[in-house]
């Protein structure tokens, strides 16, 4: 595979490697995902908007320059902007692959962080010198208006020119909640969604507050993904249950969506409820999945979070086919690059399905 070295988010050359329930693999342009979809399937995207999450400023203890990028919150609401978990790098900026930046100045309780017009203690080390909890300082309206101002969206070495912050919203986008965008719905726009309706399929939302995809260590990167805060609209699983209960498959835009779902349903005996959840588990070979039949999402690398979520879809062989394409066909990859769709292997479904919903699947 290849990087995608540009912020565009729909490019007419976007493509799609499908991985089929029998593990076939078939190739397709990205906008013709519509095609793999059946009457009554449930797509469901995250529409979270992504904050301006990377904040450069200085240690005052030392003097030192430093970046945060915040990484987790306890919660969706809007005035809960005071307290989050961070990870701290040294002097530097994204060109400089994440990798190679150099460790922040030594942190403790109690350091004092100047962020552009914002300010921010440490509340002490996560488990981790780089894993930080900071308190912000001031109002809510005051803090978002210096996120606005002096915040930029975090960005790796791939991508040379500065990401403005729509580059990194979905089409779909509402709170300003993601701290790295949830870009499989870069494959989302309204042509395809009116498609996707027109085929009998329909479409509804969470919102999930994505996480970072990597932390440039990897002790740190072995904890990812952080717990992450979600909420799910009574709406959505009303029509989830409506989907399950005609035979219909629910289709996830994005391991986001995945990790939401199946957070919800281990709490409430495979249903999903209505509200606010924290996603505190990882999704791997061994998980059950309970809800999601199908995947939509950008192309993972072996080793990483991302790429452990795929394996509760299909097993190890049909990913390595898979994997074997992509770098053959020299798919892009990273969050501005092509595209994978997973469906769940039958002998892995089999076992929450009637007789009928599995005839309906086949």
């Amino acid at each position: 595979m290849k990087a995608a070295d540009r912020p565009i988010q729909r490019p007419a050359e976007a493509r799609l490697l499908a991985l089929d329930a029998r593990g076939e693999l078939r190739h397709l342009p990205r906008h013709r995902f519509v095609e793999l979809l059946r009457p009554g399937d449930l797509v469901i995207g995250n529409d979270a908007a992504t904050l301006p999450a990377s904040l450069q400023g200085t240690h005052l203890r030392s003097g030192r320059p430093i970046e945060v990028r915040l990484a987790g919150r306890r919660s969706l609401a809007v005035d809960d902007v005071h307290d989050f978990s961070a990870v701290v790098f040294g002097e530097g900026d994204h060109r400089t692959r994440t990798e190679d930046r150099p460790a922040p100045p030594p942190l403790r309780e109690g350091d004092l962080l100047a962020l552009g017009t914002l300010y921010a203690t440490v509340t002490g080390l996560l488990g981790h010198p780089r894993l930080v909890g900071l308190h912000f300082h001031g109002t809510p309206d005051g803090i978002w208006a210096g996120l606005a101002r002096h915040g930029k969206p975090v960005q790796y070495a791939h991508l040379e020119q500065p990401l403005k912050l729509w580059d990194v919203w979905t089409s779909i986008a509402g709170a300003p909640v993601a701290f790295e965008p949830p870009s499989a719905g870069f494959a989302l726009d309204w042509q395809g969604l009116r498609a996707l309706r027109e085929r009998g399929a329909r479409f509804a939302t969470l919102t999930h507050a994505a996480g970072l995809s990597s932390t440039g260590d990897p002790a740190l990167d072995a904890r990812l993904p952080f717990d992450e805060p979600y909420f799910v609209p009574a709406a959505t699983a009303a029509a989830i249950e409506q989907a399950r209960a005609g035979g219909g498959r629910v289709v996830a835009i994005g391991t986001t969506v995945v990790r939401a779902l199946e957070h919800a349903a281990s709490r409430h005996m495979g249903c999903v409820p209505p509200g606010q959840g924290l996603a505190t588990q990882k999704i791997g070979p061994t998980t059950r999945l309970q809800v999601v039949d199908v995947l939509l999402s950008g192309t993972h690398e072996p080793g990483t979070s991302h790429y452990e979520l795929l394996r509760a879809f299909t097993d190890d062989a049909a990913l390595l086919r898979a994997d074997a394409a992509l770098e053959r066909e020299q798919y892009r990859t990273h969050e501005f690059g092509d595209s994978v769709w997973i469906e769940q292997r039958i002998a892995l479904k089999t076992w929450r399905r009637t007789p009928q919903q599995i005839a309906a699947m086949a």
